[in-house]
C-alpha cells in the first residue's frame, strides 16, 4: 500500500513536541506492559497466546464460552491458528470443546477449572501491574485540539 505522502505530511506538520512525547510515552507503556505480561505468563507455564485465549473466553460478552470463529475475531488471528491454539490449550487442560446444545454445527470452547485458576492468578498480576504503571498507558487526550475528533 502506497502512503499518501501529502496527507502524511499535513498530519505530521500538525503535531507538536508534546504530541510526539505523548505518543512515545504511550508506545513505551504498551511495550512495557506487554513485556511484563509475556514474562509473567511464561513464569506460570503458559504462553502469551494461551493467556490471551483464556482472557478472551472469560471476557466474552454475555456468556462463558465462545466459538473458534469468535475467538479468532477477538484475538485477531486466523481461524486455523486459533484452532491449533485451542488444541494446545486443551492438551494442557486449560480449555475443552463441547457441542452446542441446540446447534450441531457449532462447537463451544469452554474453560476448565484448571484454566479458570490459571487465569485468575495471572489476571490479578496483570491488574496489579496496570495499577503500578498508572498513567503510562493512559491514551493521550487530544480532545482540546482542533482535530481532536479526527
Amino acid at each position: 500500500m502506497q502512503p499518501d505522502t501529502m496527507h502524511d505530511q499535513q498530519a505530521a506538520e500538525q503535531l507538536t513536541k508534546a504530541d510526539f512525547e505523548a505518543l512515545a510515552r504511550f508506545r513505551f507503556g504498551i511495550r512495557r506492559y506487554l513485556r511484563f505480561s509475556e514474562q509473567a505468563v511464561r513464569g506460570h507455564g503458559l504462553t502469551p497466546q494461551q493467556y490471551q485465549l483464556l482472557l478472551a473466553l472469560k471476557g466474552f460478552p454475555g456468556r462463558e464460552w465462545a466459538t473458534v470463529t469468535e475467538l479468532a475475531d477477538r484475538l485477531q488471528l486466523r481461524h486455523h491458528s486459533v484452532g491449533e491454539l485451542v488444541n494446545r490449550a486443551q492438551a494442557q487442560d486449560l480449555v475443552t470443546r463441547a457441542p452446542h446444545p441446540t446447534d450441531a454445527r457449532v462447537v463451544r470452547v469452554e474453560m476448565t477449572q484448571h484454566g479458570e485458576r490459571a487465569l485468575a492468578r495471572l489476571s490479578a498480576l496483570h491488574r496489579d501491574e496496570l495499577r503500578r504503571i498508572g498513567t503510562a498507558l493512559a491514551v493521550p487526550d487530544w480532545s482540546d485540539t482542533a482535530d481532536g475528533a479526527a
